[in-house]
């Protein structure tokens, strides 16, 4: 996915940039416009010092006049200071409509990130996410409005200054002109020689990220295994690589600056030896030509460093280019037109025929046939790798079959809205994600407006009572990042809590309490009995001691269904497979 987003798009042309951005711009396009505007009377004031030098010289250095016009100097200060106002208020107004347009492409950013299909996040790492959905936004906004504020304004002052050069003389302003454009030339090509460096820039950038955060979260297992110059190592390598890339950045742009200089200094030579010799002419007076070469240089010094300036806004462009190809991503597991909504679950739950893989032609799940009824228990178990955790993950569509059909009271879930299919289950995993924030935080995710009596009865029934009275600052309690201040188990016990608080009728244990020592598991059991009490229950375990009492015992070995029954009934089977890993536990349990 990630080089898919990568290299599609990228012939986008400008006029379509402008076009798809414009709802971004259009809620503030008045103020953008004044912003623009400004910049006009920003640049064509430039022209005023070249043309007042005019009669300056005229009068006061070459005719020596008494009469010396005294009001050019006052004038050349109150132009330059409406032109500082004016710098001013077009900048304010620039980071005013820049920043509103970045917040407000990250936020329809992020309104995608989290509406995209669980496979975006299997298939994508977190430096990748980082670099695509928020970098990309600044360099697009901020980088192309700021540059685009030079553009206009040195546009409007080079035309003003070419009226200037005109008005002085129009023989030195072709001169002038053919080397303006001849400077202008190289820069046609600048994007398609940067293209693949600054979208291969991004990959590495993404990966920088990527360090830091495997740093972070890694660390204890970064220090037990000694692999810090491993992971140093790794993180060297990406800034070589990312060094090599900025080198080739510069050989194919930066000699752009240095050949403007010379073309520039050729055009102001040339003018320098044909302005002579219209002097002694006659044809022009010193003060045009004093003039004209005031003109020309403030025309041409900007030009010289306008191919760095160039080079950013082509890199913002690539960067609305990315920004568009991660909007036009579509989530495959999406609402049909008309999704209808379930309320609640009367009879049962069924797979039929369910076929599913997460790679093309490599099944995981193989003709799942399954019947669940309301109310009851169905554990899951099975050899590792088998598709348990699969089986489950398709019933609040996390992933959508391939073929086949899940069905809850006989309507496929497909049908209904994923909001309320959701709303009815609720899922304690092996390792549970608590968000950063205090305990009452974490239980409400699932009922924002959960009254203080449920959340009471919450820790209760998920043995939490007595360590949250044991607080200082009780259920306001601060757990830290991912719940670092708490126990394994008291991480499990309190996504228990919040699965009580949501009283969704399906509940899914996936292996809730494999990873937990024996006296842990003793009381994060005892809370997921009376979690399971009264619900349609899903149990995933490789400690079969924990499902005997399940209503059916359901085997899925290599995706498919081999055994369900009882744990009684399935003990019966001869060379059974439920028997086989019954027999394997408690006997290595024993010895």
């Amino acid at each position: 996915m990630a080089e898919k987003l990568i290299t599609e798009g990228t012939e986008i042309k400008f006029t379509e940039h402008y076009k798809r951005m414009w709802p971004f711009v259009k809620p503030y396009w008045i103020r953008a416009l004044i912003g623009i505007l400004l910049c006009i009377p920003i640049g064509a004031l430039d022209s005023v010092v070249a043309l007042a030098l005019k009669p300056y010289m005229d009068l006061v250095l070459v005719d020596k006049t008494d009469q010396s016009p005294a009001y050019i100097p006052i004038l050349i200060v109150a132009f330059t200071t409406v032109q500082g106002f004016l710098n001013y208020a077009a900048t304010y107004l620039n980071t005013w409509v820049g920043t509103k347009i970045n917040h407000d492409l990250k936020r329809a950013l992020f309104k995608k990130l989290v509406s995209l299909d669980i496979s975006f996040y299997d298939k994508n790492n977190s430096g990748y996410i980082m670099q695509r959905f928020s970098s990309d936004a600044d360099m697009a906004c901020t980088g192309l409005l700021d540059n685009l504020k030079i553009f206009i304004s040195r546009l409007f002052s080079s035309l003003s200054l070419i009226c200037v050069l005109i008005y002085n003389s129009w023989q030195l302003s072709i001169i002038a002109i053919v080397v303006l454009i001849c400077a202008l030339m190289p820069l046609a090509s600048v994007k398609r020689r940067i293209k693949y460096i600054v979208l291969k820039s991004v990959t590495e950038g993404a990966k920088i990220f990527t360090n830091y955060n495997e740093t972070y979260s890694g660390a204890k297992t970064i220090y037990s295994y000694n692999l810090q110059q491993k992971i140093y190592n790794k993180f060297d390598n990406t800034l070589r690589t990312i060094f090599k890339l900025t080198m080739k950045m510069i050989q194919r742009t930066a000699w752009m600056t240095p050949l403007m200089h010379v073309i520039v200094s050729i055009g102001i030579g040339g003018v320098i030896g044909y302005g002579s010799y219209l002097i002694v002419n006659g044809t022009i007076t010193s003060g045009n030509f004093v003039s004209f070469i005031t003109a020309l240089v403030m025309l041409y010094t900007p030009i010289k460093g306008i191919g760095k300036n160039f080079n950013n806004v082509q890199v913002s462009f690539l960067a609305i280019e990315r920004v568009l190809d991660i909007l036009d991503i579509t989530p495959e597991i999406q609402d049909k037109k008309n999704a209808k909504e379930l309320k609640q679950i009367k009879n049962d739950i069924c797979f039929e025929n369910v076929c599913f893989e997460y790679i093309a032609d490599t099944p995981v799940l193989k003709n799942i046939n399954l019947k669940v009824k309301a109310g009851t228990t169905t554990a899951i178990v099975g050899n590792s790798g088998g598709g348990k955790t699969t089986l489950v993950n398709l019933l609040p569509r996390f992933y959508d079959v391939k073929s086949g059909a899940i069905k809850i009271d006989g309507e496929d879930i497909r049908d209904l809205s994923l909001e309320s299919l959701r709303d009815n289950i609720a899922v304690v995993f092996q390792d549970n994600f608590l968000f950063e924030g205090t305990i009452r935080d974490n239980i409400i995710i699932g009922k924002e407006n959960a009254t203080d009596e449920e959340i009471e009865k919450a820790l209760k029934m998920a043995y939490l009572d007595d360590f949250v009275a044991g607080l200082e600052n009780g259920i306001d309690t601060e757990i830290g990042e991912r719940g670092a201040l708490l126990s394994g188990g008291q991480r499990q016990r309190l996504a228990i809590a919040r699965a009580f608080v949501k009283n969704a009728p399906i509940v899914i244990l996936d292996e809730a309490t494999s990873a937990l020592d024996n006296k842990a598991e003793a009381v994060v059991q005892k809370a997921i009995d009376n979690l399971m009490k009264d619900r349609t229950v899903f149990v995933i375990a490789h400690r079969l001691s924990t499902v005997q009492n399940a209503d059916k015992i359901v085997v899925v070995n290599d995706g498919q269904v081999v055994e369900e029954g009882t744990h009684e009934s399935l003990l019966n089977i001869e060379n059974g497979a439920y028997k086989a890993l019954y027999n394997a536990q408690f006997k290595k349990k024993a010895a």
